[in-house]
Order: structure tokens, then C-alpha cells, then sequence
């Protein structure tokens, strides 16, 4: 038998016979690994044939970074919207559109991912989005030149702003689908937990680098060099490990988004790609939970000073609580995800049937809460929405995999309806804004609190109709125990 190369963190060289694929991309024959030596004599059932090599942390670093520095440029010019009236002249609403047209853009991205995934592979998609990245933060710095018009340069800053939102999803989508191929079921909500707090983390970063500098064009100029730090990590990111971690990770190949849009609607589609009554109905739940928790805190983002200045809260006091709504909730997804990959593995589902509700009463306590001179109650409810709200984002993303097996399609759709569900709550919201004569207090946002409160609760309640069954975990478990029932010690 020749012998092959052996990985440089591998036990043992990669199997002596290739996987044998199906119709769907699965593997059907049993593969035997060999020892250093070639003997497959030397391995009992206690070696299956799947592995996890330590590089997979290296490639969800990489992808964490990423998605930090492209989630930085969307509230870049939100804290220094002043600054950016006096050095450019642009007006507050041109100024609002900076940060609007990476939402907008978002979407279509959200959807044209999974089809650049399917035909180019993670590694090459992912280096589309850092060389776009990379455009997008000199094309913004371009429109500082002071030799530009007004309209010359805002023109260029904001066609810089909607190259950025190409990046910010890719990423974002592909953690999913990264995990499923790198991580076995004990790591893989994890995984997609580091690179889906990217985003916030990069959204609070952007926050505090941009009013570091007096000068409008020095701070444009100093995203771009970030930008441009990082761009060698994308070399980082990997397709696929020489040996599959789990069954699921074994495929070639996923359903694409169509299917996956025809199997909701309930329209034949391919084999893999094919869902139960069950699934659509859980998956649209899920959707609609998704979507609700992430438009709240994306909403409560934007408006968060016109909530409370109204009520004599100062600016910086709305950012702490801001602040502290993403930190716990950072801090909760990171102490939590471990959990969910090695205790709670089966019961993602249930989580989301206990801290959907407890979010959505959160969110509903905020009508009688945000009065004057209650900023204690009020940092405690933006705390309790944090840890529940935050870390249940990777718990429905891994969810909705289990629902549909697709990876990168189901991620799509689940961004994409809370992104457009966010844009239609900030409008919403902003539309229900008190009048300034008649207010009391004026410009006040209760109206708009109430909606939020009764549209998230509302909304929240739909899980206790949600039965979750995680069918690529049982698939997975199943087939490992398959693999190692058939690998033994030869008489």
C-alpha cells in the first residue's frame, strides 16, 4: 500500500481509502485509518475515523478579527457627527445614511453569500470580502481630499460605507458553516459564538476610536490602516481539514439557498435539502425570534440617547447602558456557548423556550422604566436583556442549522430578517417620536417604547410553540457510533 503524507498534528496519517460520496454529498463507505506505519491492525474502536486538528482555532481567529474591523465603519460617524458637519459640511441626515446604507446593503450580501460560498469555497469567498474591505477603506479616506467638493466627497465616503457592508455579513454567515466543517459537536456553537460577538464587539470599538481624534480626516485615515492591518490574516481561513471532525463535516458540499427557500415554502426540492412540516414551522419561529431579539438590540443601539435624554439622561450615561447591554451579553455568550457544546448539548431548543419570554418581559418593563432618575432599574434591565438576548444568538444560529442542515443558507436568511427587521423598527420607532410642543416631556420616545415592549413580548411567545429537534447533532452521534462499532481490531 503506498503510504501518504502524514499531517503535522495528526495521531496518525489520513485515511488509506478516500470517502466514498452519495448523491448528497454524505459519506456512505467506511473509512479505515492507518497508523504512522500503515497498519490499520494497530487501532481498535476506541479511534474513529473523524479528527480535529488544533488550526481550527487559528481560522476562527483570523474570521473573528475580520468580521471586528468591518463592523467597526458602521457607527463610525454616529459619535462624531459634529465634527463631520464642520470639516465636510454634510447635513445630520447625509450623516445618518453613512451608517443607514451599510443596513441596506447588508441585505442583498446576506443572500449572495451562500451562492459565492457554494461555487467559490470559504477560503476564496472570504478573500473577496478582506480585497473589499480593503477597497472600501481607501475609497472612504479618497473622499477626504480637500480638494474635492462637498458632493465629490461625500459621494466617494459613502460608496466606501456600502463596499464595507459587503465584508460585515461574510463573515458573519460563514461562521455557521466554518464550525460545521473545522468542529464536532462539542465545539461548534462555540465556534460560531466568537465570530457572531465579533460584531458587537467591533460596533462598540468603532464607537470609541472615532472620537479619539479631533480631526474628522485623521480618524478615516486611521480606520483605513486597521483595515489594512488585517488584511494578510485572511490567509488564515481554510477550506476544509484533511480529515472531516463529524459526519456533518464529511460533506462536500451544502443544499443551496434556493433549496433551502423551496423547502420552507414547502416546494420539492433536492433530497438534502428537504424539510418536515416540523421544520419549516420551527424554522420560521426561529426566524421570527431571531429576528425580534436582534432588531431590539440593534434598534435600542441607534436610539439609545433619544430614548433617555428626554428623561435627563446624558449622553454619556445612555452610552454605559448601552455598554452594558453588549458587555454582559458578550460575557454571558462566552461563559454560556462552552455549555451548550458539552452539558446542554441537546437541549438548545429549551434555552431559547426559557430566555425568549424572560427577554421579551425585559424589553416590555422598559414602559414603566425609563422615567427620570430610575438609572439603577434601568441598568439592571439592560444587563438581564444583554445576558439573554446576546447569548442566545449563537444558540439560534446553531439551531437553525440543526433544522434545515444548511449551514451558510439558514445563517443568511436569519441575518437578513433581523437586519431588515432593524431598519424597519428604526424607522418605526423614529416615526413615533413626540412632537416638541406638545411632548411631555418633549421629543419624548414612549410611543416608541411601547411598541418595541409589546412587539418583541409578542413576538417572544411564539417559542413555547417551538419544538427544535436537533437533527444534524442526532444524525452526527449516530453515524460516529456507527464508525466505531465497524473499526476493530483485526483476529
Amino acid at each position: 500500500m503506498v503510504q501518504l503524507p502524514q499531517n503535522d498534528d495528526s495521531i496518525f496519517s489520513v485515511p488509506r481509502k478516500d470517502h466514498r460520496l452519495d448523491e448528497k454529498g454524505l459519506v456512505t463507505e467506511l473509512t479505515v485509518p492507518t497508523s504512522p506505519d500503515g497498519d490499520s491492525d494497530a487501532f481498535t474502536s476506541a479511534q474513529p475515523p473523524y479528527r480535529l486538528y488544533k488550526r481550527r482555532w487559528i481560522g476562527v481567529f483570523a474570521m473573528f478579527l475580520l468580521e471586528v474591523v468591518s463592523s467597526a465603519s458602521w457607527p463610525w460617524f454616529g459619535p462624531v457627527s459634529d465634527n463631520v458637519v464642520r470639516d465636510f459640511g454634510f447635513t445630520l441626515d447625509e450623516i445618518n445614511w453613512l451608517g443607514n446604507i451599510i443596513a441596506c446593503v447588508y441585505l442583498p450580501t446576506a443572500i449572495l453569500t451562500p451562492i459565492l460560498t457554494k461555487r467559490y469555497g470559504i477560503r476564496r469567498t472570504c478573500h473577496l470580502a478582506t480585497f473589499v474591505l480593503l477597497l472600501s477603506a481607501w475609497v472612504r479616506y479618497a473622499g477626504t481630499a480637500r480638494s474635492l467638493s462637498k458632493h465629490g466627497a461625500y459621494s466617494l465616503i459613502i460608496i466606501g460605507q456600502g463596499l464595507s457592508a459587503f465584508s460585515q455579513p461574510v463573515y458573519q454567515i460563514l461562521a455557521p458553516k466554518y464550525s460545521e466543517r473545522w468542529f464536532d459537536v462539542k465545539g461548534r456553537t462555540t465556534a460560531t459564538m466568537i465570530v457572531s460577538i465579533a460584531n458587537p464587539i467591533g460596533g462598540g470599538l468603532g464607537q470609541l476610536l472615532s472620537p479619539s481624534f479631533s480631526d474628522t480626516r485623521t480618524s478615516i485615515l486611521v480606520l483605513a490602516i486597521i483595515s489594512t492591518a488585517v488584511v494578510p490574516i485572511t490567509l488564515l481561513v481554510l477550506e476544509a481539514p484533511p480529515t472531516p471532525p463529524s459526519y456533518s463535516g464529511s460533506r462536500t458540499s451544502s443544499p443551496s439557498i434556493m433549496s433551502l427557500f423551496r423547502a420552507v415554502i414547502g416546494q420539492r426540492s433536492t433530497p438534502e435539502a428537504y424539510m418536515t412540516v416540523r421544520e419549516r414551522i420551527d424554522f420560521a419561529i426561529l426566524v421570527s425570534v431571531f429576528s425580534a431579539l436582534l432588531a431590539s438590540i440593534n434598534t435600542f443601539s441607534v436610539l439609545s440617547s433619544q430614548w433617555l435624554s428626554p428623561y435627563g439622561y446624558s449622553d454619556n450615561t445612555s452610552g454605559l447602558m448601552g455598554a452594558a447591554l453588549l458587555l454582559s451579553g458578550i460575557v454571558a455568550a462566552i461563559a454560556t456557548s462552552p455549555l451548550f457544546d458539552r452539558v446542554l448539548t441537546h437541549h438548545l431548543a429549551m434555552t431559547v423556550r426559557i430566555l425568549c419570554p424572560l427577554t421579551g418581559v425585559t424589553w416590555l418593563s422598559l414602559i414603566w422604566a425609563v422615567k427620570a432618575n430610575n438609572g439603577g432599574a434601568l441598568f439592571t434591565l439592560f444587563v438581564i436583556i444583554g445576558v439573554c438576548s446576546i447569548s442566545l444568538l449563537p444558540v439560534a444560529i446553531e439551531l437553525g442549522v440543526e433544522l434545515t442542515r444548511n449551514s451558510d443558507g439558514s445563517s443568511a436568511v436569519l441575518w437578513f430578517f433581523g437586519n431588515l427587521l432593524s431598519i424597519s423598527f428604526i424607522l418605526i420607532q423614529g416615526a413615533l417620536r413626540a412632537d416638541r410642543v406638545t411632548g411631555n416631556p418633549p421629543l419624548n420616545m414612549h410611543r416608541a417604547i411601547v411598541f418595541n415592549g409589546i412587539a418583541v413580548f409578542a413576538i417572544s411567545l411564539l417559542v413555547f410553540f417551538l419544538r427544535g429537534r436537533q437533527t444534524r447533532r442526532e444524525l452526527d452521534e449516530q453515524m460516529n457510533m456507527q464508525q466505531l462499532s465497524h473499526i476493530s481490531p483485526s483476529s
